[in-house]
């Protein structure tokens, strides 16, 4: 069992905290299949404290997703902690997490994200600064290092526990490697070796082998799962059910996978209206499409939508053309041997 603080999660799987993605609609999907913690996606200090509209409605928390971690992302001290007291007062998230990881040239400019990788110190000081100033659990999501020559996940890992924090996600890329190439999980097995905080391991887990892999190869305390579960919340109650039980859940048909992104999209018309909305969807009905027969064709014309009933009429009249051509099962290569 993972255990933040005193937070208990029901079990090992957190959901990555994923910008542009990772808003309540997708969350709670993600809660729904099961993930023992969804993260939300990063918000900018500055905008908390500066009130900034859009940046104080992405800190909303829907009850039925807790727990969940809110992160924040910044470069000065008084603005993190004055955002840290925010979250930790005025919202009911469960856990500060504090972003160390995003590669993003526009977050590392301002001294943010990735950048403090270079900074044992540093790290240990912000972490500290916010540690003192909140009573809500502090963690950090970091990347293994900048770039092959500067890789201190250690020594960051350590500055984390030094300073109060209660647990380190991993991701086992640097920061040059951005999403490419493949993660590094000898250095988050350092990392879980050298701090007794927990540790939850990040990068390349695409399958509930990967996720069980990941654990008995670094003893990592949790596995978190982005870019796999996008399109995708089967691959949470799926690796919960790999993990608990060794056994396989079937893949869902292509209706169930629509029913559930049709859900998505009414809750995020119900988050931000039906224009909004709908124009962000296209995005994950590409995803919750991907690997079906057939699915490039209609791509193209699901980008050109804009209403809620267009959408689902054609996403239902794809899967309903699938059925009958006897295509609507899953191919192998979506299936985890």
């Amino acid at each position: 069992m993972l255990k933040i603080g005193d937070i208990t999660m029901k079990n090992k799987v957190v959901l990555a905290p994923m910008a542009g993605v990772c808003n309540p609609a997708f969350r709670l999907i993600a809660k729904e299949f099961g993930a023992g913690l969804v993260c939300a996606e990063m918000v900018s200090d500055k905008a908390i404290v500066h009130k900034n509209e859009q940046s104080l409605k992405m800190l909303y928390v829907d009850e039925r997703e807790k727990p969940l971690s809110l992160q924040i992302f910044g470069g000065s001290k008084d603005t993190l902690v004055e955002a840290a007291k925010i979250v930790d007062k005025q919202t009911n998230a469960d856990i500060i997490d504090i972003n160390m990881g995003c590669p993003v040239p526009k977050i590392t400019k301002c001294d943010a994200g990735a950048r403090w990788l270079l900074d044992p110190e540093k790290i240990y000081e912000m972490v500290s600064y916010v540690v003192d100033a909140v009573d809500k659990p502090v963690t950090v999501k970091m990347r293994m290092g900048w770039d092959e020559d500067h890789i201190y996940a250690v020594d960051n890992a350590r500055a984390v526990e030094r300073a109060g924090g209660k647990a380190v996600a991993v991701h086992g890329r640097t920061r040059v490697q951005m999403y490419e190439g493949t993660a590094n999980w000898d250095i988050i097995k350092e990392v879980k070796d050298a701090v007794s905080i927990p540790v939850i391991g990040n990068g390349d887990v695409k399958t509930p082998e990967d996720a069980k892999r990941m654990i008995d190869m670094t003893g990592v305390d949790g596995v978190m799962i982005g870019r796999a579960a996008l399109g995708n919340p089967w691959m949470l109650y799926r690796t919960i059910h790999y993990l608990e039980t060794g056994q396989y859940k079937d893949e869902p048909s292509y209706k169930e996978k629509m029913d559930v992104c049709i859900l998505h999209m009414d809750r995020l018309i119900a988050l931000k209206g039906e224009d909004v909305a709908v124009r962000e969807m296209r995005k994950h009905a590409a995803w919750y499409i991907k690997g079906m027969r057939g699915a490039a064709k209609i791509r193209d014309m699901i980008n050109a939508l804009s209403k809620r009933d267009e959408l689902a009429a054609a996403l239902y009249a794809f899967v309903e053309e699938q059925e009958t051509k006897g295509n609507d099962k899953p191919q192998e290569s979506l299936i985890a041997q």
